[in-house]
């Protein structure tokens, strides 16, 4: 594969990463605020993860290959980062595998409901999900990297098409809506939609840590999500109105996604199948990356081997607990976003890289091919804005600010 190949793989791998289900949700967590505020939240977003991806692979390529970010914060924090990166990294895939379960439950219901008019209960609505596409990451990486491939070019080709369907139903008058200070509700959740940080080791060895490819691969890899979720955001958010049934107050009320959101406004059956499809589509690639991510995870951290056995206690452990919280909270796509993103996302993905690179740079005096700009002010801003982001969800789960 010539190095031309590559930049364009990485810079595929990095932006499939980052897109995901959280993007159901933008529409729902932003809208409160409005189009152009949603715009620049994005933006805002977009720069601090992206630089604090620039600080993963500063201390990557201090440590070498075969590191993760586990081992680059012990390497850097000690045992206390260990922990805490550990810890951090299994509270994420544990919400947003509990997030993924709750989506997929009323897309699958409305979905059997408009072809069949059998209404299933909710607690229904995530057994398909759970069943078939489980059995993939009980199967393996191999099994899920084949579906995966089929699922994404779904994915693909149903955004493409909503995208040309919801063009002419756009109503700007709904997008000259703003009222700044309901982004401070949706700051977690777009954060979460920028996390692809975790491939930055393995992209490091696959560009060879060509510095100049791997900064191209991020910045461009990066970037392309940016335009998707605008282009998202003007759509969905110039057809749904603000107040009503079917609205942005009550999709963030009831944790309703965008899609689905669309599909009940819009009287028309082919968008509403496509929304439907989206939808599915987004969910599931989502779904069978992070659990498995979250199976071997388990498997590394509990020593269970993948026998036939092991592999089924493995798939219970990284199923149930999610699955229990989803039946439990019928908001539970939406909450389990918000604290994958303040909890998970924040912590692991932007406090801890910046901590890392303060010790790693100023006290332990690693060296290497490449250093991140800005010095200790950027540090100190990205520290700050870690912990205003985790404020504010604490402040959001306390009552305090409140949609």
């Amino acid at each position: 594969m010539n190095n031309y190949s590559k930049v364009i793989g990485g810079i595929l791998l990095v932006s499939g990463t980052t897109i995901g289900a959280a993007m159901l949700a933008l529409p729902v967590s932003t809208g409160l605020a409005g189009f152009w505020p949603s715009v620049a939240l994005l933006i805002v977003c977009w720069l601090f993860m992206t630089y604090t991806a620039f600080l993963i692979l500063e201390v990557n390529l201090w440590l070498g290959e075969n590191t993760n970010l586990i081992s680059m914060a012990k390497a850097t924090l000690g045992r206390f980062g260990e922990v805490v990166s550990w810890a951090t990294y299994l509270f994420l895939l544990y919400a947003l595998t509990t997030a993924y379960i709750a989506g997929s439950g009323p897309i699958v219901i409305d979905a059997i409901h408009a072809f069949t008019g059998i209404s299933l209960p909710a607690y229904a609505g995530s057994i398909p999900l759970l069943l078939i596409f489980g059995f993939f990451v009980y199967r393996g990486t191999a099994s899920v990297d084949f579906i995966n491939r089929i699922l994404m070019l779904g994915l693909v080709v149903s955004y493409a098409i909503i995208v040309v369907l919801l063009t002419p139903h756009v109503e700007p008058q709904l997008l000259q809506h703003a009222d700044w200070p309901e982004l401070l509700i949706a700051v977690s959740v777009v954060a979460t939609s920028f996390g692809f940080h975790i491939i930055i080791p393995s992209l490091t060895t696959y560009l060879n840590k060509d510095i100049s490819k791997l900064k191209t691969t991020i910045l461009i890899g990066s970037i392309i999500p940016v335009i998707v979720y605008i282009l998202w955001e003007a759509l969905s958010l110039g057809v749904i109105p603000l107040q009503g049934e079917h609205s942005i107050v009550s999709g963030y009320q009831k944790g309703t996604n965008g899609a689905q959101l669309i599909s009940s406004i819009l009287d028309n059956t082919t968008i509403a199948v496509v929304a439907r499809c989206f939808a599915f589509f987004a969910i599931v690639t989502s779904f069978i990356g992070v659990s498995l991510s979250l199976s071997d995870f388990l498997a590394d951290g509990l020593k269970i081997k993948k026998t036939r056995l092991g592999r089924l206690v493995l798939c219970l452990l990284t199923f149930v607990p999610p699955a229990l919280i989803a039946l439990i909270d019928p908001r539970a796509f939406l909450t389990a976003l918000e604290y994958a993103g303040a909890f998970g996302v924040i912590v692991l993905l932007v406090l801890l890289p910046s901590l890392m690179v303060w010790r790693g740079r100023y006290y332990q005096h690693f060296k290497s091919s490449f250093e991140t700009p800005g010095g200790k002010a950027a540090l100190c801003i990205v520290i700050a804005f870690a912990l205003i982001v985790i404020g504010l969800e604490v402040a959001n789960k306390l009552g305090v600010i409140t949609a």
